[in-house]
């Protein structure tokens, strides 16, 4: 009996040195202790992660003012605010850059009626910088990320595409996305070979005659599947033959006319000298 009272005393006291206020006061200083710590460890990555993507973005804006400082201020002025010979581009956002510098548009050769295509001058880097500045300056339409949502061979997105395409776009570009001419010497050029990117961006932009699709009249989904169509036009041959540059039943007629009709024509007389 002894010795059983002996143990039952030990781990009582064991027991109550366990649930003692020091314990106590201890455990919670160690949780506190490794939590704090997990918490600094966490955020000073955070800090060092937000501090370098900062310092590229500052990079880039410096890098695309440095350019458009020495290509566009003529234009467009040295704080973006547009003179007589060129447009403010405050708020147009880098998308409208994207599309302008990335079709070669911009920087225009000459002054005409519309910005024509031409090689492009920049590097992606460049352009990425000077769609940064701009953007910084005033904020407008991002670069669209849309090319996963383009499908050439879903039935379906092609389908609609083209229905919309021609409520929408086929009265200026053609029914075939081959353009086509407007008043006052402008024209709607050609949508064939043309990046899903670019295709994208001139919608929610409106460069030149174009008006803007914004998303209420045109959703991003409506728009990822009229260039779906056009892709699926792009890469398949016409059905019926040579397509005569998919212009219209208009010049399908006057080839048929005069090229087709003057063969005839030639083809006889051409017989007739012979029998003589």
């Amino acid at each position: 009996m002894k010795i059983r009272t002996t143990k039952k005393t030990s781990t009582t006291k064991r027991r109550a040195r366990r649930r003692g206020p020091l314990a106590t006061v201890g455990l919670l200083a160690v949780g506190l202790a490794v939590t704090g710590g997990g918490y600094a460890a966490v955020a000073q990555i955070g800090a060092n992660d937000t501090e370098a993507t900062a310092t590229v973005t500052q990079s880039t804006v410096d890098e695309g003012q440095k350019l458009f400082q020495a290509n566009c201020a003529t234009c467009h002025g040295l704080n973006l605010q547009g003179t007589d010979a060129g447009p403010s581009l405050v708020g147009v956002g880098a998308a409208s850059v994207d599309f302008q510098v990335g079709t070669g548009r911009m920087p225009m050769q000459t002054q005409g009626p519309q910005a024509q295509v031409k090689t492009v001058q920049f590097t992606d880097d460049q352009i990425s910088a000077l769609a940064a500045y701009v953007a910084s300056v005033g904020s407008g339409p991002e670069i669209p990320d849309v090319e996963d949502e383009v499908d050439a061979t879903d039935a379906d997105k092609v389908s609609n595409g083209a229905e919309l395409f021609r409520v929408n776009c086929a009265m200026c570009h053609n029914v075939a996305g081959a353009g086509g001419a407007l008043t006052e010497g402008k024209y709607a050029p050609s949508l064939m070979g043309v990046t899903s990117t670019h295709i994208y961006e001139a919608m929610i932009t409106g460069p030149q005659n174009m008006p803007v699709f914004n998303d209420t009249n045109v959703t991003p989904e409506e728009k990822a599947e009229i260039i779906s169509y056009l892709k699926y036009v792009e890469t398949n041959s016409s059905p019926g033959g040579f397509d005569l540059g998919s212009i219209g039943p208009v010049a399908e007629g006057l080839f048929i006319w005069i090229i087709g009709l003057g063969a005839v024509i030639g083809f006889t007389v051409w017989l007739g000298s012979r029998a003589n």
